[in-house]
């Protein structure tokens, strides 16, 4: 428990023990609302969540996602369990464990395509959906360049260190953050580990089958797209997206004519959703969403 922050935990259908994290929801309003379920990007975790969840505190209930191998979530056997298909099976039984029966789907990256993915199963119990600088048409460079990132192995003796080298290595990413903002990314991303340096809290191995030719297939994303239609849907796209273009929202907007489009100035994949657009943004979807509801 961190803050306001609790755990939860859950059991996999091949056996492991698997993570969520929530913030309190206690008011009345919170009870009767959809849950609001985060789920985080290829190497993140559902720390990511935390500063959203505090702010929605009382008004949302706010559950957030460790996929397998990330976080406090257990690590497979089997790299190959790190495919889409086997994080939606895992997502099933969570929403049966915490309870869920009915949400708006928050996704960032990866945990976009799940999103979207989840209207192939769930689609009765989604209230809404909001997209995180992703969407079907994802763009080659920027899939080359997160193949290319994951499974990095790095350690920092300090989170100081492990702040500025991060810092370097996504400068344009995030151009305008001092030292605070890149501690806060590294507390997200990284943990201490067994030898006191910090390393990335993830499972290095998630890299194996996204990197194999098709890795990343499993889902039809503009199929899945396709059953959302008539679910309130958030677009959230970054500036700099190197991952969704402004051609690429346009073509989804097309799919999905009543999807509301967001632009966060001055980043690159993925906005925070610290961002004040984006807080903002959320923010006037939500209380939408509450009024239909």
């Amino acid at each position: 428990m961190t803050g306001m922050m609790t755990d939860g935990w859950y059991w996999s259908g091949d056996g492991l023990r698997l993570h969520w994290r929530e913030g309190p929801a206690a008011s009345a309003m919170a009870a009767h609302r959809p849950v609001l379920l985060c789920l985080p990007g290829l190497t993140r975790t559902a720390r990511d969540f935390d500063a959203l969840a505090t702010r929605l505190a009382g008004r949302w209930r706010v559950v957030a996602v460790d996929l397998r191998g990330r976080g406090d979530s257990a690590w497979p056997k089997d790299s190959l369990s790190y495919v889409p298909l086997t994080y939606l099976g895992d997502l099933r039984l969570l929403i049966e464990t915490a309870g869920i029966k009915r949400f708006v789907a928050l996704g960032s990256s990866l945990g976009g395509a799940l999103a979207l993915a989840l209207a192939t199963g769930h689609r009765e119990a989604m209230a809404g959906v909001i997209l995180n600088d992703f969407g079907p048409a994802i763009e080659p460079a920027g899939l080359a360049r997160l193949r290319g990132n994951v499974g990095r192995q790095a350690n920092w003796p300090t989170w100081v260190h492990a702040a500025r080298d991060l810092g370097q290595r996504h400068q344009t990413i995030y151009p305008g953050w001092g030292l605070d903002d890149w501690l806060a990314f590294a507390h997200n991303l990284c943990r201490v580990g067994p030898s006191g340096r910090i390393i990335f809290d993830y499972d290095a191995r998630i890299a194996e089958p996204f990197r194999l030719p098709n890795g990343d297939a499993g889902i039809d994303l503009w199929q899945a797209c396709a059953a959302l239609a008539g679910v309130p849907v958030l677009s959230i796209r970054a500036q700099y997206s190197d991952v969704l273009t402004s051609a690429g929202q346009t073509r989804m907007q097309a799919a999905l004519p009543e999807m509301t489009v967001v632009e966060v100035p001055g980043v690159g994949h993925a906005p925070t959703l610290g961002e004040p657009v984006a807080m903002a943004a959320i923010d006037r979807f939500l209380d939408e969403l509450s009024g239909r509801e």
